[in-house]
């Protein structure tokens, strides 16, 4: 009977001190996944029945400092801002100054996608969930990468020339711009910017004192992480995205301390120490699917759907809803996930861009809430990931080694001049082919950044190596000929993976 007892004891001490996953399990996944992915940086949270159960940061701000991640360090959320845009949006809801289901036009006049109908049709609901027709990353080029000249306006405008991929409704395909469109319906209903909206009606009530809209409204900018990127093998830190047009789509910084109260307030529907600051019918709509996804057949989660709400993904974890989302900025990768039943938070945020190294985190965690037997997720991730560095690699080598033996080839004869000229994209704008210095340059005029070499590659496909090497986006131009002239071309990454924001795919160039 003691024995009994004694085992009864004991296991009934294990489960009450099981009930959250251990600092140490979680100090150990962390640093295993920054060492695995080459990530500086990284910081956790974990939310579990009302309580912040771990925040904490890992390694460094920057190489170049050494200066330690705290929970208080602030990083580019990136996408994870979008759920912030619907949020505030489903205020302007709840105070009757729109519906969901307005149409666009009725708030901005000038609005106008690729045909009447659409245009006509197109909703609010319609800007925040993924459905719009156009494809994957479409258009993210007047906002990627920094130092171009686009305007929120230019995308009012250009976005009717960018040409549908599917039908209306019909798809799931992950954009960027109809949420910066969205930001400007707050703008134009609240009479207040995006940023001070989202800053007073959000970020304040929550109690994200040491968060910002956009960086340039960060306070303690030295308690920020700096973006890292590996170039040929070694990590380097570089230059910041600041540009305020995509605030609405990625913009918020902040950190695991005040990430942990946002999902906190997004568990207890809408409050705020007792106080309904959203409506819960709102905060449910939120999380309602709107736009259906295939589920991948590989997971290990036995999910049986998956789709995108209101700034949210959502799918089936275990028979769990996951609500989650992820961020990326040049050099810097985000996720936050919560599950409603289990009252469970998750925050990962990292200054490298490897998704990997969050996911390694997060699917730890989740693993052990969730009950499913430990994993290795991080060496999972890591063969994965060699494997597709591998063939991308292989794809991109083959390109350059044959550009570099045609360069050596002194029997082949490339008729430059006939490629130099101003070409026009309808949704880019102009770009400029000439030739400086026995070189042959591609240069974006409105987007600057975009220039760097054209070489032959074969037949009429030329290949161009941008200036800038973090990017890892060069691209191939197949060029259209007509009488022995460049008439106009059209452009492709070589890499298979490249993000998808390059989306060069998209342009369709004519000669001036």
């Amino acid at each position: 009977m003691k024995n009994i007892l004694f085992t009864t004891i004991t296991l009934a001490s294990t489960i009450a001190f099981a009930q959250n996953i251990s600092n140490q399990k979680i100090d150990q996944v962390a640093e295993n996944a920054m060492k695995a992915f080459d990530v500086p940086g990284m910081a956790v949270a974990v939310i579990k029945d009302g309580a912040i159960v771990h925040s904490k940061g890992y390694g460094v701000k920057s190489i170049l400092t050494g200066e330690k991640v705290e929970s208080s360090t602030n990083f580019g959320i990136a996408s994870n801002s979008k759920a912030f845009t619907a949020t505030t949006l489903a205020i302007l809801v709840d105070e009757g100054k729109i519906k969901w289901d307005d149409k666009v036009i009725q708030h901005i006049p000038e609005f106008k996608m690729y045909n009447n109908y659409v245009t006509k049709e197109f909703t609010i609901r319609d800007l925040l969930t993924h459905r719009s027709g156009l494809g994957l990353g479409a258009g993210d080029l007047m906002v990627w990468p920094d130092g171009h000249n686009f305007t929120p306006k230019d995308i009012i405008n250009n976005i009717q020339f960018l040409k549908p991929v599917s039908d209306f409704r019909s798809k799931y395909d992950y954009d960027n711009l109809l949420y910066i469109i969205a930001g400007e319906v707050i703008e134009r209903v609240s009479g207040q910017s995006w940023t001070d909206f989202v800053t007073k009606r959000l970020l304040e009530p929550i109690g994200m004192t040491n968060s910002a809209a956009n960086w340039h409204l960060v306070k303690d900018k030295k308690n920020a992480i700096a973006p890292h990127v590996p170039i040929d093998g070694k990590l380097e830190v570089i230059d910041r995205y600041t540009n305020t047009i995509f605030d609405a789509a990625a913009g918020i910084y902040s950190n695991v301390d005040d990430v942990a109260k946002w999902l906190q307030f997004n568990l207890d529907k809408g409050k705020v120490n007792g106080k309904q600051i959203i409506s819960e019918k709102q905060m449910k709509e939120m999380i309602t699917p709107q736009t259906l996804q295939k589920v991948g057949t590989t997971t290990p989660y036995n999910s049986l759907f998956k789709a995108y709400g209101l700034g949210w993904q959502l799918q089936d974890f275990n028979g769990k809803l996951e609500v989650s989302h992820t961020g990326g900025l040049e050099g810097i990768v985000t996720q936050t996930i919560f599950y409603p039943q289990l009252n469970l938070g998750i925050v990962v945020l990292t200054n490298q861009q490897a998704g990997v190294a969050f996911n390694s985190v997060s699917n730890t965690i989740k693993d052990f809430y969730l009950g499913n037997p430990e994993k290795d997720w991080v060496q999972t991730y890591d063969q994965l990931m060699k494997s597709r560095v591998a063939e991308a690699d292989g794809i991109t080598d083959e390109v350059w080694k044959t550009v570099e033996a045609n360069q050596k080839n002194r029997k082949l004869k490339i008729d430059t001049k006939s490629l130099v000229g101003t070409y026009k994209d309808n949704w880019f704008g102009d770009v400029e082919i000439y030739e400086k210095k026995g070189k042959l340059i591609f240069e974006s005029k409105r987007s600057p950044q975009l220039t760097g070499e054209m070489f032959f590659y074969k037949d009429n496909t030329y290949a161009v190596k941008w200036n800038n090497r973090y990017f890892h986006a060069d691209a191939f131009v197949f060029a259209e000929m007509k009488d022995g002239k460049l008439a106009g071309f059209k452009m492709k990454a070589i890499s298979p993976m490249t993000d998808f924001s390059y989306d060069f795919h998209d342009l369709d160039f004519t000669k001036k």
